[in-house]
């Protein structure tokens, strides 16, 4: 399989997109996780030669009006990735929720029709798999307790992500050691 690889400056560092012949986003990946995006080519599709080349116009485009503020700027780009049928029902998931919000692991789940508590470990999985940073929105999803759990990318992007999107939940108050507190609290 012949596969395009563009290269794009983002804010978060460089960007590896990796297009097919239709100009279908297959994944998106940082420099500095190369080795992940080669992995994850393998595991999807085989065998395949990567073509360097400029990035298709509107796909730049498009994620240049994400860095600057367009959060739906995203939602046309076309993706197409292999990977199971649960997989592909995740990361098809992932694309519907809005920027600005987040959703938890569970929740995930259980808006995918799983009602068993378990099912939100193998919904993680399929994110963690996720091969497409950013327009496939894994970072949107964290953990019941507002935690930014494991994301492929670093934590530190996700942060920068959710704060971008103005997602990120409310902190939790740190607790007070006992021995600053006011006496009678």
């Amino acid at each position: 399989m012949k596969l395009d690889l563009c290269k794009l400056e983002s804010p978060l560092g460089e960007l590896l997109l990796v297009t097919d012949s239709q100009e279908q986003l297959r994944a998106l990946d940082f420099a500095d996780h190369r080795a992940h995006l080669h992995r994850l080519l393998r595991e999807h599709y085989g065998a395949h030669e990567l073509v360097e080349g400029p990035a298709p116009a509107h796909m730049a485009a498009a994620l240049r009006r994400y860095f600057e503020g367009d959060l739906a700027a995203l939602d046309a780009v076309a993706t197409l990735t292999a990977g199971s049928d649960l997989q592909r029902q995740v990361w098809a998931a992932l694309r519907r929720i809005p920027g600005g919000q987040t959703t938890s692991y569970g929740e995930l789940s259980r808006a995918l029709g799983y009602d068993d508590p378990r099912m939100a470990i193998e919904v993680g999985a399929a994110i963690g798999a996720n091969p497409i940073a950013i327009v496939v929105p894994c970072h949107r999803v964290i953990a019941k307790s507002g935690d930014l759990k494991g994301y492929a990318w670093g934590l530190h992007r996700k942060r920068w992500l959710l704060a971008h999107e103005h997602a990120l939940p409310p902190a939790r108050p740190a607790s007070v050691p006992q021995e600053a507190r006011l006496p009678g609290f």
